[in-house]
């Protein structure tokens, strides 16, 4: 009896990466501008090695309001160089602007290319309405 009581009580110890917050709230699909373009590519061309060997995928916008800020949530995907003439692959990212604040920008979460950060990223945008296929997962 105790045995069990110890192993119900160890159910709930087991540690989950948590998923990236996009706000759990649905967002309305919106295209993606030529300006809002060179917001998301300038934003995540920073947090690159090599900002100018990126090449980006899909990405999918919506905009939504939440706490009365009004938020437009990015899902796509970029490739760059890890190394001189090495790409690293597909990785998904998440990010969001700020159309109220000078447009700003914030990277929500960006995956390397390992199945596990590709399902959860892909989960958190499907979760936003912003399903990005991918060739190695559906994102």
């Amino acid at each position: 009896m105790v045995q069990l009581l110890l192993a119900a009580s160890l159910c709930g110890c087991v540690a989950t990466t948590p998923r990236p917050d996009t706000g759990g709230q649905r967002v309305n699909p919106i295209p993606i501008s030529l300006a809002l373009e060179e917001i998301i590519t300038t934003g995540i061309r920073q947090r690159l090695l090599d900002s100018a060997s990126a090449r980006f995928g899909t990405m999918l916008a919506g905009e939504r309001t939440l706490d009365g800020r009004q938020e437009i949530v990015v899902c796509g995907t970029v490739n760059a160089e890890t190394s001189p003439g090495v790409h690293g692959g597909d990785k998904p990212f998440i990010a969001k602007v700020y159309p109220q604040a000078a447009s700003s920008f914030e990277l929500v979460a960006m995956g390397d290319d390992t199945d596990a950060a590709r399902l959860q990223i892909g989960g958190s945008c499907r979760a936003a309405g912003l399903p990005i296929l991918d060739p190695k997962t559906r994102l």
